[in-house]
């Protein structure tokens, strides 16, 4: 259990083996990490407990928006012989999460590999190495039939005696990159190890797939990194679920089952209230800053398709047949022991098969505080409440396979959005502007929201994030039907191969390959340039005119060029600055009903460029920017990438840079060796540490052993 006074507490209750292989898909606007075995559990990828909120990253571009916490996997069967114990159970379940994972003899890693439909380019700062899908996007195999623009295959063999068949696939279409498609196929194989070296034929009665999803929305504002927020949302203690279409035949009005006719069959959560907020926390607005809104994402998963039976493979519109809540830290989603025939009948009886709750935990709660929910089965709720889906059950004979298809997405309000509501909100400006609202709205607006004035604003706008997730489920059953009749959507421009960024003394220069060009339709490239950072954001608010400037020119730029213009001279870059680029290839609108870019993740630089001159001529040139350094204009000197930043320019191409405190103590020492006139050093010492306010001296000297002095004030 975690709970607000204990942070560290989670580990020891962790039944955990960190080896496993893990995936990421991170070519769209969701970016996630799979396991190898089958799950990703809690910390299970990095082990860290900072990392409580690691994965399901939206929107992906910008950085700490992870909305996951846990996952868990159990299949469970009745009337199970077990040949490894030469036992036989009344129940029996494996586990793979929330807490506990044992590859060795429970859910066992037999592959996991990436298809892609290209590689990721090769991208390059400097001659550097400079994309984070270096790490994060290793394809195995490149298949440009695919249709989709990643597969991940996960195979896990489980010692039920039933192989699991795990495919994800992700896109790069601009109106389907916010979720993905998840398959998985249970064969019952009969094996009990990895390699199927040993097997034992049985049929399985009342086969269950039960799924927990824990997710604390939005990494952003939480303790671990802007720290706005309450602590404990940082574990989705204040995480808000709701279900609809789990009862078709009497459908509520209110959930929004029906789209045409048609039934929806999902869950969804978002941040609730918290108790220990000092303000209206829906949507996670930055109170203590500038106010926009740093946890505005809805997440949740629709179900596709569910098999009738091995012997029918229709969808049936019962599934899931468990839709049941369950409170993230309650004792048995940890200590998890597949040989323990107490905890599996607990586990199988009251958890993965016990069908739907009067109400959903989201509804219970109503505008209350989510923190403060008391399961009414276990009266406490010390670390939050998680959302179970249970299919089943399913009689599987030796060599049966059922198949159950799902998608997992993120939408809600805008990044521009977010600022645009959140700065409104902390101004009390144009608060008078609602949007307009579906009858799934009104009814998150009527049943979630406790504010006025203008906290009921801020909620409004948020609430609209369920019908983003709605509609970004609809958009995945659309493209899972179209993948179902052997099409797919339309193709997006592909990347180049090749993206490189060379920094000058004059100018920075940017080229890449044309693969793009050969693509239908292709109609020319966008170069983006953006400062700072590589997530900053490319618009401006102007808060009392209520004005959104789309483009923001002092910190994004954007050049439009054309087929066989294949590199770009940045003449416009200011000195001391940090620059990041990313290209997006785009078509002229032919393949689909709208114009169809590349997706930017396959280019953007994660390593810096700037504007470095020649080396200095002489010693006399030698200058130190800014001087005096003032903490009061830092943000205004060379930018947010570097508030502490120092520059010494006009150098020679080649020396040894010293810094001494006035009275003569050396700080540190910088080796220049790249031929430029510049060299950055973020006043940082030699032993770590921030310099303070004082008088210091940096000294100069070529491989001739020509030297000189010169000296600059910090003032802090």
């Amino acid at each position: 259990m975690i709970s607000k006074h204990l942070k560290f507490i989670l580990l020891p209750y962790l039944s955990v083996v960190f080896s496993q292989e893990v995936k990421w898909m991170s070519i769209g606007d969701l970016h996630n990490w799979y396991s190898a075995a089958g799950s990703e559990i809690e910390v299970g990828r990095t082990g860290q407990v900072s990392d409580q909120q690691d994965g399901l990253r939206y929107p992906a571009f910008y950085r700490v928006q992870d909305n996951q916490a846990a996952k868990g996997l159990w299949l469970g069967a009745s009337n199970f012989y077990d040949p490894v114990v030469s036992k036989n159970y009344d129940k029996k379940v494996v586990h793979a999460g929330p807490r506990h994972l044992d590859i060795e003899n429970e859910t066992m890693p037999v592959s996991i590999t990436m298809d892609g439909k290209y590689d990721h380019p090769n991208v390059f700062v400097d001659g550097d190495p400079a994309t984070n899908l270096q790490y994060l996007d290793y394809v195995d195999n490149v298949d440009p039939s695919l249709k989709s623009d990643r597969k991940i295959n996960n195979i896990v063999q489980t010692s039920l005696g039933v192989q699991m068949k795990r495919t994800i696939y992700a896109f790069a279409h601009p109106d389907h990159q916010n979720y993905h498609i998840q398959e998985y196929v249970f064969t019952n194989n009969g094996c009990f190890d990895k390699d199927c070296n040993a097997s034992y034929e049985q049929t399985l009665d009342g086969f269950q797939v039960y799924l927990q999803y824990r997710y604390a929305i939005s990494r952003e504002g939480m303790v671990y990194d802007g720290n706005w927020l309450p602590q404990s949302a940082a574990w989705g203690h204040n995480t808000m679920n709701d279900v609809i279409g789990e009862n078709p035949s009497t459908p509520s009005i209110n959930d929004q089952f029906y789209d045409n006719g048609e039934i929806m069959r999902a869950f969804f959560s978002w941040q609730g209230y918290h108790s220990d907020a000092s303000f209206d926390n829906i949507g996670g607005p930055n109170a203590p800053g500038e106010g926009h809104l740093g946890a505005a994402q809805f997440v949740g998963v629709a179900t596709l398709h569910a098999d009738t039976s091995p012997a029918n493979n229709e969808d049936d519109i019962t599934q899931p047949s468990t839709t049941w809540f369950i409170t993230s830290d309650d004792p048995t989603t940890s200590g998890n022991d597949q040989y323990n025939e107490t905890k599996s009948i607990n586990e199988y009886t009251n958890y993965m098969t016990v069908g739907h709750p009067d109400q959903s935990q989201a509804e219970i709660v109503g505008s209350g505080n989510a923190n403060q929910f008391n399961d009414p089965r276990t009266g406490s709720n010390p670390g939050g409440t998680s959302q179970g889906i249970g299919f089943g059950p399913y009689t599987l004979a030796p060599g049966d396979s059922i198949r159950i298809v799902l998608a997992e997405g993120a939408a809600g309000l805008s990044r521009e959005m977010c600022y645009v509501i959140g700065q409104n909100w902390k101004n009390e400006v144009h608060t008078d502007v609602l949007p307009d609202g579906s009858d799934l709205h009104t009814h998150m607006v009527s049943n979630y929201n406790r504010g006025s004035g203008k906290n009921l604003y801020k909620n409004s706008w948020v609430f609209t994030g369920a019908d983003s997730i709605i509609n970004t489920f609809k958009k995945a059953k659309y493209n899972f039907e179209l993948m179902e009749s052997g099409q797919s959507l339309p193709e997006t421009p592909r990347p180049p191969s090749l993206f490189n960024v060379t920094s000058g003394g004059d100018r920075i220069i940017i080229d890449w390959t044309n693969e793009p060009e050969s693509g239908p339709g292709f109609d020319g490239y966008n170069l983006y340039r953006l400062k700072f950072k590589p997530d900053t954001t490319l618009f401006s608010y102007n808060v009392s005119q209520g004005e959104l400037n789309p483009l923001d020119e002092s910190i994004a730029t954007i050049w439009e060029l054309s087929a066989g213009q294949n590199s770009y001279e940045d003449i416009s870059a200011e000195r001391g600055f940090d620059y990041f680029y990313f290209l997006e290839a785009f078509d002229n609108g032919t393949n689909d009903t709208k114009v169809l870019n590349s997706s930017k993740f396959y280019t953007i630089t994660n390593k810096a460029a700037s504007l470095k001159r020649p080396a200095g001529e002489s010693f006399e040139d030698i200058r130190v920017v800014p001087n005096p350094f003032h903490i009061s204009a830092r943000d205004f000197q060379y930018g947010v990438s570097a508030p502490d930043r120092l520059m010494f320019l006009n150098i020679p191409p080649i020396c040894t840079i010293r810094i001494f405190t006035e009275r003569g103590d050396l700080i540190e020492t910088i080796e220049h060796t790249d031929g430029s006139g510049d060299e950055a050093w973020n006043s940082i010492t030699s032993s770590r540490q921030l310099i303070v306010s004082g008088l210091y001296i940096a000294h100069f000297e070529d491989p001739e052993g020509g030297s000189t002095i010169r000296k600059f004030t910090v003032i802090r």
